[in-house]
């Protein structure tokens, strides 16, 4: 690959970077595996090493307080629960090397493998009954994963109607676990596999209190990594776990993580041997697009406007749709970003969930809130004499990416020159403060991303019931709530699918409660050395257990 030219204040701050990744003994890895066999095994003298980046700092160590796809990431390969996703996305045995499940299919007993906590201790039954409580106890954003699990109790919990205590979840011993539902539900094993699942050891967690999970010493691995370093807002790194029960599984030695949020940076750390597969902004595409290393892949993300339905105009439905019909979802996918994403006018992507009979959830339900510009703006004028206005300014949340930031600019230029009389504000803060402003529905709009938990609709779906930690603008229609709880329930396949096309239905159709805006594609530059990398469509994105670099 030829030599692209460089600014000198990006050579120097890439130099800078270079020299604290030495610091951390970051090093690249075609010389760590320059002296493999063809098969990518390690020889005795050799390392395997795999230096990557991240756009963001991890927000959390805490898998009961876990709410994103980098948290979610660091805790798949550190941690284990009783599944985990194969390199197929099917879920496999995990702590777990025995389920019984009841003829009725409600009570579920776990018997666990002989496996142990980095610090020595067993991996108990009551490792998992704690964690599972905890989440409850400490208001745990992804709560609402064991009501769509089903599991007994969970939705009263949640609503504050019964104590975490009653969790339909206990250790009947050290090795055994029994899980209860309310019902039988076809998506348990492949929930399991999902972060919030995860054990903790009681005593370690106790014992640290408010200082758990702050610092890569304050957690501990039961996965097949273990988090050795982390230096926030710049770096973490991964060792291999000699005490995982399948550490034979597991070929490579270390991961480096290192936070880069500058795109231009990123490619150049990549250029100079320095990172191993970085993910091209906009900017770049074109530029890297002939090269054998370069990838582009459709993802089950998405990228979409929320609306605070507290706000005196924005409540408005015509406003919302105005928005939603103002935006050229196309020139931003072409034009602005060009890394495979695509135009989408519903919150469940195209390509990745069907029918009983095997048709696409988005071909089924097609397009909702499209319109010309012209349609846009009777409803926008509609919808400011309705809230007694003339005019309207607001802001929005965005994360500091240059994803997130570029996407801001677009919306912000579509806004205001198609919908007269609209003044749209950019407030950029760090990823894990956007999501925190969401979380206090402290904003007016705000420009979020969602990356599907487990393989079904509903994971796009059941987040916008009332209550839900997922919703964050304070969103509410009870006949989508019922509609929920009733496909929760409905066992037979074809009716419940329905049901999940009535829900987005209802979410956009009849409420436009939020705008979709894309798809999202990934265009990635990646040595042709690593093997074995598996990107999971849903739930974490990455297992590092079979990776290698040949």
């Amino acid at each position: 690959m030829k030599s692209k030219p460089r600014f000198l204040s990006v050579m120097i701050l890439v130099l800078m970077l270079s020299s604290i990744l030495a610091g951390c003994n970051f090093g690249s890895s075609n010389e760590a595996g320059a002296d493999k066999d063809k098969g990518g095994e390690k020889t005795s003298d050799s390392k395997q090493v795999l230096n990557i980046s991240a756009t963001a700092d991890i927000p959390t160590l805490d898998s009961t307080q876990a709410h994103d796809a980098i948290a979610f990431d660091v805790l798949n390969n550190n941690n284990e629960g009783l599944y985990r996703q194969d390199e197929n996305h099917q879920p496999q045995y995990g702590m777990a090397e025995k389920h019984d499940v009841s003829e009725d299919g409600v009570v579920h007993t776990f018997t666990l493998r002989d496996a142990k906590w980095s610090n020595g201790e067993t991996v108990t039954a009551n490792d998992f009954e704690f964690a599972w409580k905890r989440v409850f106890e400490t208001a745990g954003p992804y709560n609402f994963m064991f009501v769509t699990a089903s599991v007994k109790n969970s939705e009263a919990i949640m609503n504050e109607e019964m104590a975490a205590s009653e969790l339909g979840v206990k250790a009947l011993d050290e090795k055994t676990l029994e899980v209860t539902l309310e019902n039988p539900n076809p998506l348990f094993e492949i929930l399991l596999t999902f972060p919030t699942f995860l054990p903790q050891n009681q005593k370690f967690v106790e014992e640290l209190g408010d200082q758990y999970a702050l610092e890569a010493e304050n957690i501990l691995s039961n996965g097949p990594f273990k988090l050795v370093d982390w230096q926030q807002e710049q770096s973490w790194k991964f060792e291999k776990n000699p005490d995982y029960y399948d550490a034979d599984s597991v070929k490579l030695d270390n991961i480096n993580v290192y936070v880069v949020k500058d795109s231009t940076t990123a490619a150049n750390l990549y250029e100079s041997n320095t990172i191993d597969r970085v993910k091209l902004s906009t900017s770049f595409v074109d530029q890297y697009k002939d090269s054998e290393e370069f990838q582009i892949t459709k993802q089950a993300g998405l990228v979409f406007l929320r609306f605070n339905h507290n706000h005196e105009i924005l409540k408005n439905k015509n406003i919302r749709k105005a928005v939603s019909m103002a935006i050229d979802r196309q020139g931003l996918t072409d034009v602005i970003l060009k890394d495979g994403s695509t135009p989408l006018y519903g919150v469940v992507p195209e390509g990745f969930y069907f029918s009983p009979d095997k048709k696409d959830y988005r071909e089924l339900n097609g397009d909702f809130n499209t319109g010309t510009i012209e349609e846009a703006q009777e409803l926008f004028k509609q919808g400011l004499k309705e809230a007694g206005v003339d005019k309207l300014t607001v802001s929005i949340n965005i994360a500091d990416s240059e994803e997130m930031k570029k996407t801001a600019e677009y919306i912000q230029a579509q806004l205001q020159d198609n919908l007269p009389g609209f003044t749209l504000e950019l407030k950029a803060v760090p990823f894990a403060q956007r999501l925190e402003i969401e979380k206090a529905v402290e904003y007016d709009l705000s420009l979020s991303t969602w990356g599907p938990d487990y393989s079904d609709p509903m994971t796009y779906l059941d987040m916008w019931v009332k209550g839900s930690s997922a919703n964050r603008m304070d969103y509410h229609n009870p006949n989508l709530d019922q509609l929920v709880s009733k496909a929760r329930l409905e066992t037979d396949l074809s009716a419940r699918y329905e049901m999940l096309l009535e829900i987005e239905q209802l979410l956009l159709g009849e409420d436009a409660a939020l705008v979709p805006l894309y798809q999202r594609g990934e265009a990635v530059l990646q040595r042709s050395s690593i093997k074995g990398l598996v990107k999971h469509p849903s739930g974490p994105d990455f297992s590092y257990k079979w990776a290698y670099i040949e």
